[in-house]
């Protein structure tokens, strides 16, 4: 037995009774690929253009709280991510090499130890190049003085690493690395969460492949599944599955039957009818809830989605998915994926992609699809971080190692 096989098979005694009573396939690990952001995928090379201006070293300070007094602290402080002083020295060759020939004047400022130094005062759009130069000439010392001042292009956000701070301190203007991501989730605090979840991973992505099998050979639905865990100080706890239920009553017609029965939007409500079962409880209300509307599909229709519902929910006195993890087949549509937002799920791992109808994903969709319409599928919507919503999560793509089979399923299906 290889290392793998022992880490499977410790990672499977781990597992409560149910679990392993439910896992009937063989489990083996894969691989986990954070997603990249919008921001991640079409910002990182956006410039823009800042003016520069070059002083004596004794008159930086006069200007700079010039400009601070000139300028609205918005365009003063836009450019955290770069130094806002710069040594000769330290300019980029291109263009230490291009201000070197502009005159005898500029030789000798870039020649031995200069006493000038280079600033950058702001956007090129919000500055006024006249009002500039006539507050600079006015600064003691600069009397006499050629007023420079110069357009350059530069990165519009910060770099996500040490490495591209530097690609853009020898390509732009000096950069500051400050161990953060403006993108999209902290480096470290991807780190930290696929370390959490990789051990297991591969056992509720086999669960998911699991009840997406039933389904679809009950003919209640499409390929894919769900299941949803808690794991709280080390422990895992099994919460939810949920097959695709979209041709359950009616059977199948129509192009994309009932929508709200995806495996995601079952898998959630499941969890919320737990949640409103252990309310009831505690109010004292027998009434047991109706789970039989077809427009949601709440009631559990295979043998291990009810054994796993008539489990209590672990933190009852939650919000809905607060925290918690998604294990998906296939990459949920726009639907479903504004639908793990709302109910503020922590962590969703899918192994499919969806390139046509995912929404989590960010890369730009390529060609598009007969059904769609279109040759040209757009752009990815990147649902699990966006600046523009209120909640955010970190969400990975599972790569196989070979075992579990690959659930085929027309690229045009909304998952």
């Amino acid at each position: 037995m290889d290392e793998d096989d022992r880490s499977i098979s410790k990672m499977l005694a781990e597992q409560d009774l149910l679990v392993q009573e439910l896992l009937q396939d063989e489990v083996e690990h894969g691989v986990l690929i954070p997603l990249k952001t919008t921001l991640e995928m079409r910002d990182d090379y956006i410039t823009g253009r800042v003016l520069i201006t070059r002083t004596p070293l004794k008159v930086a300070n006069p200007a700079i709280m010039m400009l601070r007094d000139l300028l609205s602290e918005e365009v003063v402080k836009g450019f955290p991510h770069l130094r806002r002083c710069a040594k000769p020295c330290d300019l980029p060759a291109h263009l230490k090499a291009a201000f070197m020939n502009e005159s005898p004047q500029s030789r000798q400022i870039h020649t031995g130890k200069s006493n000038w130094i280079y600033i950058i005062t702001g956007p090129e759009s919000m500055i006024n190049r006249d009002e500039l130069a006539s507050a600079l000439a006015k600064l003691e010392g600069m009397e006499g003085e050629e007023v420079f001042i110069r357009s350059i292009p530069v990165p519009m956000v910060a770099p996500t690493s040490q490495i591209q701070a530097a690609m853009w301190s020898q390509h732009f203007w000096p950069a500051v690395y400050r161990k953060n991501n403006p993108l999209g989730p902290h480096p470290s605090m991807i780190a930290r969460s696929t370390d959490d979840i990789q051990n297991d991973a591969a056992v509720w992505m086999t669960l998911a492949h699991q009840v997406a099998n039933q389904a679809h050979e009950k003919g209640f639905g499409e390929a894919s599944g769900a299941c949803v865990i808690q794991r709280e100080e080390g422990k895992t706890t099994l919460v939810a599955v949920a097959g695709d239920a979209r041709w359950c009553q009616r059977g199948k017609c129509g192009p994309t039957g009932n929508p709200m029965a995806h495996s995601v939007m079952r898998a959630i409500s499941m969890v919320a009818q737990k949640l409103v079962r252990a309310e009831n409880r505690e109010a004292g209300i027998t009434m047991k809830p109706i789970m039989e509307f077809e427009a949601f599909q709440d009631r559990p229709l295979l043998e291990a989605e009810q054994k796993v519902f008539d489990l209590e929910h672990p933190s009852p006195d939650g919000y809905l998915c607060h925290g918690l993890e998604m294990y998906l087949t296939h990459e949920p549509c726009v639907m479903c994926s504004m639908a793990i937002l709302h109910s503020r799920m922590g962590k969703v791992v899918f192994r499919h992609r969806m390139p046509l109808t995912g929404g989590l994903s960010a890369e730009d969709r390529g060609q598009g699809h007969p059904v769609l319409g279109g040759a040209d599928g757009g752009r990815g919507l990147g649902l699990f971080w966006r600046r523009e919503l209120n909640w955010s999560l970190i969400a990975w793509e599972w790569e196989s190692a070979g075992s579990i089979k690959p659930l085929e399923m027309d690229k045009a299906i909304h998952a």
